[in-house]
């Protein structure tokens, strides 16, 4: 269970679209806003015209007649809303009394960061909010919350089955509701009249089905986790069951082809079912001299599913400012060498659901994580909220993907998850800093992380971009292998010869990657190195014997993963129970 509680309370707040404009702010009228810029010129867009007063019968007419529409007074600006193609944007602002045009911006009440760096608005202004799709969260349990009740009052956990042998299907540790949330909540809970701040699910439509492998330590086993897959798949037709998401792992012990865990979601990705998987927590692990690379866990290392990384938000909606999180895990993976992750989503300072009123093992060892009522309420009260909670780690990037896969799904729902696989890492959003730098609020060490194809994978999801996409693969998407040349000292991809990603006539003309993924401006396929003989890292080469490529190292005999275990108390589940700040 991957999950990293290094959880600290940060602002968030509204995001609005800003449409990109092609021409410079000056070139239009100053009561035109910058955001109305680059517009196609006939297409009508619905702006809002404000005067210096109530605008005249006269003119109300005039708009009609220059070939707009208008749509409702806004007495209290003296505005009227209007239908205009932007190519009247000038003539309308020209008219007498008219101070402002802007356009009638989609304001969504103080969402989670999450939903507005992947665009997640876009799919729910469309309409799609994966209702009809069936999401399987195989986690530790969902408990009644109001914010998984439809609009008519039923709980949308249409299905649950416990495999921990506890007889209880209930969220006792704390992390399934959290993700269920992610998912698909929707904002019960912060839809007040006097709420600041609403926190919805990328799919709020979704129906769940709460399949709990994890106990009240968030402990369980590998059969019960395969046990949940098998229900899911025999459970599929019913609830239309399209997407798994498993905010869970541990260390790889032998490759993919052989680990049941890696087995049993290739079964459930060929009967149809979308897995998406986190990536590990352990991007600061070093103790194999590997700046933490290698530290993927299974079942993120097989190459069929979709393996997410988390980034930092950085309590703001647009993606523009966001970074990695210096924990979330790196590729390639151990013993094979797949290139993962294959995405990475909004996993950092998550708010979403508390489960039980925080009487969860979670909530009882994590105070720190609480939200404050005057967080999302209008209030003076000094109570706690007992709806919602703070966590981190790829456990919440994970089902930022699931919920994006669930919403393209019920656009699309003929996708197979090798298409849809394939959708959102060609739509991801690539555009990266070379590197970045976080500190540890409580050690003050600091740890530098490089945006790499092992570390972003094909990019940030974009959930409006893969909606816009007509792309649909022809065939099997696998990540690919990277191999190491010790004589050219450099690292190269190569192709599952099951996947069409080698086949250039089969994939569109650009990156899956992009250039800023890979060092320096080489290209990813071909004889181009991914990491050549010009290292980033200074004076620390990645080629020395203590490094990545070295001999104690994801390349060679000494495996990454250890025995430490993820399903033991004593393991990662504990060390994550104690990671509470969250990452600056």
């Amino acid at each position: 269970m991957h999950l990293r509680t290094k959880l600290k309370i940060v602002p968030l707040f509204i995001g609005t679209f800003v449409i990109a404009a092609n021409l410079s702010f000056a070139q239009q009228p100053s009561n035109i806003s910058p955001d109305l810029q680059g517009l196609d010129p006939l297409t009508p867009v619905n702006v809002i015209v404000q005067f210096n007063s109530s605008p005249s019968l006269v003119t109300l007419e005039t708009i009609p007649l220059l070939g707009g529409v208008v749509k409702g007074t806004l007495s209290l600006v003296n505005g009227v809303l209007c239908s205009l193609p932007p190519a009247l944007l000038n003539v309308v602002a020209a008219l007498p009394g008219v101070v402002y045009i802007s356009p009638d911006r989609l304001n969504m009440p103080l969402l989670d960061n999450s939903a507005g760096a992947v665009n997640a608005s876009t799919a729910w202004q469309a309409g799609f909010t994966g209702s009809g799709i069936g999401v399987a969260v195989i986690d530790s349990g969902i408990s009644n919350h109001s914010d998984l009740d439809a609009s008519t009052g039923k709980f949308r956990v249409v299905y649950s089955q416990d495999f921990t042998g506890s007889g209880s299907t209930n969220d006792q540790y704390g992390h399934g509701e959290h993700v269920a949330g992610i998912v698909a909540g929707d904002a019960a809970s912060s839809n007040c009249s006097n709420c600041t701040r609403q926190f919805r699910g990328i799919a709020p439509g979704a129906s769940l089905i709460n399949l709990r492998v994890l106990d009240k330590n968030g402990s369980g086993t590998d059969s019960e986790v395969i046990s949940a897959i098998a229900a899911a798949i025999a459970l599929k037709a019913k609830y239309n069951i399209r997407v798994i998401n498993l905010s869970l792992g541990r260390p790889i012990f032998e490759s993919y082809q052989f680990d049941p865990l890696c087995r049993a979601v290739e079964a459930a990705w060929h009967a149809g079912i979308v897995v998406v998987v986190a990536a590990g927590n352990e991007g600061r692990d070093d103790y194999q001299d590997t700046n933490g690379y290698g530290t993927i866990t299974a079942p993120g290392n097989d190459p069929y599913v979709i393996t997410v990384g988390a980034m930092k938000a950085m309590g703001t909606p647009q993606r523009t400012d966001d970074l990695i999180a210096s924990y979330s895990s790196k590729g390639p993976t151990a013993i094979d060498h797949v290139v993962k992750p294959d995405l990475v989503a909004p996993g950092n300072l998550v708010v979403s659901l508390l489960a039980n009123g925080g009487s969860t093992t979670l909530a009882q060892a994590n105070p720190q994580n609480d939200v404050p009522l005057t967080y999302y309420e209008n209030t003076t009260s000094t109570a706690l909220s007992t709806q919602y909670f703070t966590l981190n780690g790829t456990s919440m990037a994970t089902p930022v993907v699931s919920g994006a896969v669930a919403d393209l799904l019920q656009a699309q729902p003929k996708l197979t998850p090798d298409q849809v696989k394939a959708r959102l890492m060609l739509t991801a959003y690539k555009t990266f800093p070379l590197s970045s730098t976080a500190t540890e609020p409580t050690t003050g060490e600091t740890y530098t992380s490089y945006y790499d194809v092992f570390t972003v994978g094909a990019g940030y999801l974009d959930l409006s971009a893969a909606l816009a996409s007509t792309y649909v693969a022809p065939g099997l998407w696998l990540s690919p292998y990277a191999t190491y040349d010790p004589t050219a000292g450099a690292v190269y991809l190569v192709n599952n010869p099951a996947s069409i990603l080698g086949n250039t006539s089969l994939v569109p003309d650009r990156s899956v990657w992009g250039n800023q993924s890979v060092w320096g401006n080489q290209a990813v396929w071909g004889n181009q190195s991914v990491w050549g003989n010009q290292s980033v890292w200074g004076t620390r080469s990645v080629w020395g014997t203590q490094s990545v490529w070295g001999t104690r190292s994801v390349w060679g005999t000494s495996s990454v993963s250890s025995e430490r275990s993820v399903w033991g108390t004593s393991a990662a589940t504990a060390a994550e129970a104690t990671m509470i700040n969250g990452e600056q």
